[in-house]
């Protein structure tokens, strides 16, 4: 971000913005001198003060050139007259008579000696005298004066003269295009905005130019006359709201930056995404990957942290550190602010996340619930909110105290309802009758700074007489830095990670709204809701104004992220941080003991991950291919010795080749159709088969003939796994059946019992079981994923995740999560308990197979690529060409180091990591 003239010394301004009611326009200023009214006139020019004139929406401020000396704010509301003075003095003073008097009844006296103080307020009716320099009355006193009418009216229509007053002020304002950068940047579009910082709302000129983005403000309060962002140095770009209206847009210049370069906002949602729309299409512009598809899954995992992901679902639900209504909310954790040391084994250390502050104090509640119940519609539980722009100054006022002046008028807070005790702040939340606020990021990510009087700030004298200062601490923090710390650890702690999801459900989730949020005693005043109230359809300024000052006063409830429950944490141990494979397209190893150990005879997997096997190396090396088939590969099995792949194809052959002896010594004929799928025991002795012609068969391999074949269906079946004397099948007649079936691997008849048939509106593709044997998983052609009890045979849940059919579904290791692909090019993995999607990433091309360690995801894709992407970090690891033609299938070896795969090319390839 640059400004237009660097390179020049600039000496920052006294004044600010800050300094005039939240919202209030600056308009411009000019150079005056001012004399004391009431001096005689040797003494008056004597004693006369250089400085400048800010001409405000709502005031008149006087800027000395002496930073010693006090500004002098003038109230429109306290003026009685504005005009040119005639009196004594003016020949000696201007024999032009270019001299302004303001009477006023009251003056705010602020920053003398350039100290953030309490302003000084002096009520006495009293007349001011400023002589214009290098300009002429004329030019100044008629809009001084229109000002000063304008206030005299009500509030809404002084706002609504003003409005006109700026509207016509800026219509006369061109964009100065004399700041371009070069002479060959192409105007795309400009438009008029706001920029806004903290209470602050300053209009301007937007330009968007092939290259680069410029505001210029209407006035002079910045050093510099245009604020210039290159395209190309724009990293996010954030559509927002403001005041709950959706007519923001906030920049990014830094990758992982909190704070924006650039929040702006438009007059109406058109224009903003007008705005957005013009940015975004330049080609200088190219903005990163933020990985907000895969947040969830991040945190779920443990790659992202707990504080990183809530700055995460604030961003996302629309909060921002440039909007003080909006700010980043983040929770109480600790509970705990008496003891001499922080015992974060101890899960009475912690606040229940699971509750809103309101309703921790059960007798505090018992009374908020009585007076909801007597209460006419529209209900609220609690009338304060746990985020409003007051509790966000009352936190950082000793680093921003600017910011409390500006909300309060001049004033900082009564000392003894200052921020001045973390454990008085806690307790008055748990007591208090209308406290309920949780807290901001700087809790957990500062050095501590807000919580020292660094600035040496006069906040005033407690009742009992002691002096406003740093803030106290618990016994547990040595300073102000330990302090942070130790909270940053009690975020991340275990307990929390655990229990974080819960209090996601309140702030964020299915439980801000509806009846879920009264069950929860989460019910707030209902102007804080997005889409409570529509301000554009308001025509009365005075009702307009006064939900706007509400809106102001109570904050505003974060955008509804979930509407289901939020997925927990996975639980970091040894345990769940190695990942079991769970084959593709519907086909699955078991983890669990050795083979060799295993009473099912069905392969198992050493715990695996995928990932670290990638690191450093140069990717797939191709070992072997053959075209083995006469048609489509459907299916492929690399026997656990690592020794023999078993195939199968649409040419309805099982083929058996042998890697050691690199031949083929096996082509069966199964049936007189196409072959769907095939899974080979852990002794390598026996198949299950799955075909087209309804069967599914039992081929034994040492005996070298079918041992059993069940007519398992009313259509094709299209996919097979077993897993402990479980077989999971699925057909195009829209069913999956569950059988009971016992593989003896002798030459007797096998038995095939059937459990449950699962009934589905559309044909089943894909299906497959979790490791413990409790859920099967089953997507069909229409792009719908269903979930089961194996125990009770009912749906647990459903849900559409796909246009088109899912061609691949897989459990992960845990059983908590589901990993889908589909002809809709998506990879998407939602969370099986809380059926909140986690995961979605586009590969550009229909995806057909898969092989799924919870983490990585080997892919094929129609286009012939074998695909590998890290899910967790949502970033490719590798791309290898692998087929002509369509990848249909992938297995992976149990060392997680050999791959095959099989195509529409007829090929089988062998893979192994270079």
């Amino acid at each position: 971000m640059a400004f237009g003239g660097e390179g020049t010394e600039q000496q920052k301004e006294r004044f600010s913005l800050l300094l005039l009611d939240p919202g209030e326009i600056y308009f411009e200023d000019f150079g005056v001198f001012y004399y004391t009214h009431g001096l005689p006139e040797e003494e008056a020019i004597r004693r006369k003060t250089r400085g400048r004139i800010k001409m405000c929406s709502k005031s008149l401020v006087f800027d000395p050139q002496d930073v010693m000396l006090p500004m002098l704010k003038f109230p429109l509301r306290s003026c009685t007259k504005i005009e040119k003075w005639q009196g004594p003095v003016t020949s000696r003073i201007d024999a032009t008579g270019n001299v302004i008097m303001i009477e006023s009844s009251q003056v705010y006296q602020m920053k003398e000696g350039n100290v953030i103080a309490p302003y000084v307020f002096k009520k006495k009716m009293e007349k001011y005298l400023f002589s214009l320099n290098f300009v002429m009355i004329e030019d100044v006193l008629p809009q001084m004066q229109q000002l000063l009418r304008a206030s005299t009216l009500t509030a809404a229509d002084q706002n609504s003269m003003i409005a006109a007053i700026v509207q016509s002020r800026q219509a006369r304002v061109p964009f100065n295009t004399s700041w371009l950068e070069t002479l060959y940047e192409k105007i795309v579009v400009e438009m008029v905005g706001d920029k806004i910082d903290p209470l602050v709302v300053n209009p301007g000129r937007i330009m968007i130019t092939s290259s680069r983005l410029y505001f210029q403000p209407f006035n002079n309060i910045d050093p510099y006359p245009v604020l210039k962002i290159k395209l190309s140095d724009i990293k996010r770009i954030v559509k927002r709201r403001f005041l709950l209206r959706h007519v923001g847009v906030e920049i990014f210049c830094s990758e992982d930056g909190l704070k924006s370069d650039l929040f702006l906002t438009l007059k109406d949602q058109a224009l903003r995404d007008q705005l957005y729309n013009s940015i975004v299409s330049q080609s200088d512009v190219s903005l990163v990957e933020t990985g907000q598809e895969n947040a969830t899954l991040r945190w779920q995992s443990g790659v992202m942290s707990n504080f990183d992901y809530l700055m995460y679902l604030n961003n996302t639900a629309d909060r921002s550190f440039n909007d003080l209504t909006q700010y980043p909310v983040f929770p109480w954790v600790v509970a705990d602010y008496t003891s001499s040391s922080l015992d974060l084994s101890r899960p009475e250390t912690y606040r229940d996340l699971s509750k809103p502050i309101g309703a921790l104090n059960p007798e505090r509640l018992h009374r908020t619930l009585e007076r909801y119940h007597d209460m006419p519609e529209p209900k609220f539980m609690y009338g304060s909110h746990y985020s409003t722009p007051g509790y966000v100054v009352y936190y950082l006022v000793r680093v921003a105290p600017e910011y409390m002046l500006c909300l309060q008028n001049g004033r900082f807070d009564q000392p003894d309802r200052m921020f001045l005790s973390i454990q008085e702040t806690w307790k008055n939340v748990l007591t208090g009758a209308s406290d309920v606020k949780e807290l901001i990021p700087e809790f957990y990510q500062t050095s501590g700074k807000f919580l020292v009087n660094a600035q040496h700030l006069k906040l005033g004298t407690r009742q009992d007489g002691t002096k406003a200062e740093d803030v106290e601490l618990p016994p547990w923090a040595a300073d102000a830095d330990d302090f942070v710390q130790k909270s940053r650890e009690a975020l991340e702690s275990d307990y929390v990670s655990s229990h974080l999801h819960e209090w996601i459900d309140l702030i964020f989730g299915y439980k801000q709204r509806g009846e879920a949020s009264e069950n929860a005693y989460n019910v707030f005043y209902h102007l804080t809701y997005e889409g409570a109230v529509d301000l554009d359809s308001i025509a009365d300024p005075n009702e307009r104004l006064s939900l706007e000052a509400q809106i102001m006063e109570f904050g505003q409830t974060p955008k509804q992220l979930f509407h289901s429950p939020h997925p927990q944490r996975f639980k970091q141990s040894p345990s769940t941080a190695d990942s079991v494979l769970i084959g593709s397209a519907g086909e699955s190893e078991t983890p669990g003991a050795d083979a060799a150990n295993s009473s099912s005879g069905v392969p198992t997997t050493k715990s695996c991950h995928l990932a670290p096997l990638w690191e450093g190396r140069d990717g797939l090396k191709p070992v072997y291919e053959h075209k083995l088939h006469k048609d489509t590969v459907t299916s492929v099995q690399l026997a656990p010795s690592g020794k023999t792949i078993f195939s199968v194809s649409q040419d309805s052959l099982m083929k058996m080749y042998s890697l050691e002896e690199q031949r083929q010594q096996r082509s069966i004929s199964i049936s007189n159709m196409a072959l769907s799928s095939c899974q080979v025991m852990a002794d390598s002795k026996t198949l299950i088969i799955g075909s087209w012609d309804n069967n599914v068969y039992i081929y034994s391999v040492e005996y070298g003939h079918i041992l059993d074949t069940v007519l398992a269906h009313d259509d094709a079946v299209s996919c097979i796994q077993y897993q402990d004397s479980l077989l999971v099948s699925a057909s195009w007649d829209s069913t999956v059946k569950l059988w009971e079936c016992k593989i003896g691997g002798g030459a007797k008849k096998q038995q095939l019992q059937l459990l449950a048939e699962l009934d589905h509106d559309s044909g089943v593709v894909c299906a497959c079981v979790d490791a413990e044997n409790t859920r099967v998983a089953s997507g069909t052609e229409d792009g719908t994923l269903y979930i089961w009890s194996v125990e009770s045979q009912y749906v647990l849940s459903r849900h559409t995740l796909h246009t088109g059919s899912i061609h691949a579904i897989s459990f992960s290791a845990e059983g908590q999560r589901v990993l889908t692909c589909g002809a809709d090019h998506y990879l998407r993995v939602l969370d099986v308990t809380t059926g909140t999607e986690v995961c979605a990433k586009d590969l550009e091309e229909p995806l057909r197979c898969m092989f799924w360690d919870g983490e990585t995801v080997i892919v094929g894709g129609e286009s012939g690529n074998v695909l590998v992407w890290d899910l967790v970090n949502l970033q490719p690891i590798a791309t290898v060409c692998g087929h002509t033609g369509s990848v249909t299938c992938i297995h992976v070896s149990e060392d997680g180091r050999t791959i095959v795969t099989g195509g529409e090319d007829r090929k089988v390839c062998l893979w192994k990591l270079s």
